[in-house]
């Protein structure tokens, strides 16, 4: 209840002093809350942003990109199955949104549902097979699950696509490292920090 309204009292803030809120003449006040949102995200506001999309859909339950980008609020703050049920709400109203099935896998992923994951990834290859961001996901997912070499060859699949997909390297450094291998780990991880300006792997950090 506390959280609930600490969102509230942003949202009336923002309201208040124009800082997030679009001109209130405009004539449709959903598109506003959700061009609000946007800003607020922008800003790393993801609270407030929140809060500002929820209107928006309160508004207009039918607002797809609201449901997305909550979505995406969501999941950086780490609310992995509020984010689940926003892009489940996407994919409910447009069974052919691939950003929504990469999104709701990986959101997924995060909670160790990995078997509903890979399910998700498939859906996005199916649509786009040159999706390299799905193919590295869905190899996580399946070496997670123990299907180690199936989930390799998505992963090495994935940097062929997209040379320059820093978490390809780091996924294929964590599991060298946890095949014993350091050397190729730090490598690897070295090479993602690199592409990203990642941190270094914390087993890399002293090597």
């Amino acid at each position: 209840m506390r959280r609930i309204s600490s969102i509230a009292a942003l949202l009336l803030c923002a309201a208040a002093n124009g800082q997030y809120l679009a001109d209130a003449g405009r004539p449709d006040p959903a598109e506003d809350f959700f061009k609000a949102g946007d800003k607020a995200y922008r800003s790393g506001d993801h609270a407030t942003a929140i809060a500002a999309y929820s209107k928006a859909i309160e508004l207009s339950p039918e607002h797809v990109n609201a449901y997305l980008h909550r979505g995406f609020c969501h999941s950086l703050l780490k609310e992995y199955a509020e984010a689940v049920a926003d892009f489940a709400a996407v994919i409910e109203a447009r069974p052919e949104h691939s950003q929504a099935y990469l999104s709701r896998g990986s959101a997924l992923a995060k909670l160790g549902r990995h078997d509903e994951a890979i399910n998700d990834f498939d859906r996005v290859i199916a649509i786009d097979a040159r999706n390299g961001e799905a193919f590295n996901n869905r190899g996580w997912s399946k070496y997670k699950l123990g299907n180690t070499e199936s989930g390799l060859r998505d992963i090495r699949l994935a940097g062929r696509k997209n040379p320059s997909n820093a978490m390809v390297d780091r996924n294929l450094g964590v599991i060298a490292n946890e095949q014993g291998n350091l050397q190729l780990a730090c490598t690897l991880c070295r090479l993602s920090s690199r592409w990203r300006k990642l941190s270094l792997c914390s087993y890399c950090m002293f090597s």
